[in-house]
């Protein structure tokens, strides 16, 4: 018998977040973002649970192959477009979108013999001040008018630093008022908003939105009154069981360098859960964790260092929990941000974290 973690994918979830995404976007476009393995949740379930999207956006050429093959028909946009001169044809042969963001990728495609087919749609990338990719505005319409020149479609993006942010610089109007007077005169589409801008700044969405994080139900900002405000469902539920539970007295430290010490006699649960399976090493004593008490369920804390395979939990709060009960780790009763926050990090990275051969496709 496997080991009893599961991390279950609601689709139902998905449909519902992107509906959001419309009532906040009405007059844009969405690029659901799919990268990192839909965020840990899979392709196959982003595919079912996103399948009204306008398009999906990725990275590598090889998900947008699997798309394609998996009956896809949209469009998709490669968010980094491409890494070598020689990945063009494929991407020529998939339909693919391109974002643009060096001068090395314009050489390339002025390069690049498309008589055979359509001429890509490229998203020129400016960097209006985040400082990762893009051209800098005093290069960007030089860019623009080599591609145009050599027949491409050219449209507009950006990115936005610190959307989940108002004390932050750049600041979201400082970014949109660079970018709009930088591409005065200039055909073509934009697309500006990630998450964070579709949540707080719906004047700075542009003509396609970038969802990411809200589609799987976590928050930009880790804070659960900001997914509660917006009415998303979490999309991946982490779960296992006790496997063991131990009697402890008072003095008796839990794990490896005893860094929980009981107070008092406790009922200490095992949990087939570890880092090795995508839970965070440096979750803090008090992490939250749901165990299924009396079919009512109550909140137990972490106590001790998280194992490899293993973790503990305080049973005081579900005294008739034993072997064989069950536990949520995050989903619909545990917010992914807030095992994030108890562990220094962000959901982004505990969602994709999560081993792929521990999720199972749910319709509802």
């Amino acid at each position: 018998m496997n080991r009893p973690i599961l991390a279950s994918i609601h689709t139902a979830a998905f449909q519902h977040n992107l509906g959001r995404v419309r009532e906040m976007a009405p007059k844009s476009k969405i690029w659901s973002v799919i990268k990192a393995r839909a965020y840990g949740h899979g392709f196959e379930a982003a595919l079912k649970g996103l399948a009204s999207t306008d398009g999906f956006a990725l990275l590598d050429i090889e998900d947008a192959a699997w798309l394609r093959e998996h009956g896809w028909k949209g469009r998709i946009l490669l968010l980094e477009g491409f890494f070598h001169e020689n990945e063009l044809s494929r991407a020529a042969e998939f339909a693919c979108d391109l974002v643009v963001h060096c001068d090395a990728q314009v050489d390339w495609l002025e390069g690049f013999k498309w008589k055979y087919h359509q001429p890509f749609n490229v998203f020129l990338k400016m960097n209006t001040g985040m400082n990762r990719l893009g051209f800098k505005p005093e290069a960007y319409r030089t860019a623009f008018h080599r591609l145009h020149a050599a027949g491409y479609h050219m449209h507009h993006m950006t990115h936005f630093s610190n959307a989940d942010q108002v004390d932050r610089l750049p600041s979201v109007a400082s970014q949109q008022e660079l970018f709009n007077k930088t591409i005065v005169g200039l055909e073509g589409v934009t697309s500006l908003a990630n998450s964070a801008a579709i949540m707080w700044h719906r004047n700075a969405l542009g003509d396609w939105v970038r969802p990411g994080i809200m589609l799987y139900g976590a928050s930009p900002t880790g804070l659960y009154a900001d997914i509660q405000h917006a009415n998303l469902q979490a999309v991946m539920q982490l779960e296992s069981e006790v496997i063991d539970v131990q009697e402890l007295e008072k003095g008796d430290r839990i794990g490896y360098g005893g860094r929980f010490e009981a107070t008092g006699p406790m009922r200490v649960g095992i949990v087939a859960c570890g880092y090795a399976d995508g839970y965070p090493r440096h979750a803090k004593d008090g992490t939250p964790v749901w165990v299924a008490n009396n079919k009512q369920g109550v909140i137990c804390p972490l106590v001790g260092r998280v194992s490899m395979n293993m973790l503990a939990i305080d049973l005081r709060n579900a005294p008739e929990a034993g072997v064989g009960t069950s536990v949520q780790l995050w989903g619909d009763k545990v917010p992914v941000d807030d095992v994030a926050m108890m562990s220094d990090t962000i959901g982004y990275e505990l969602l994709c974290a999560i081993r792929h051969e521990y999720l199972l496709l749910l319709s509802n």
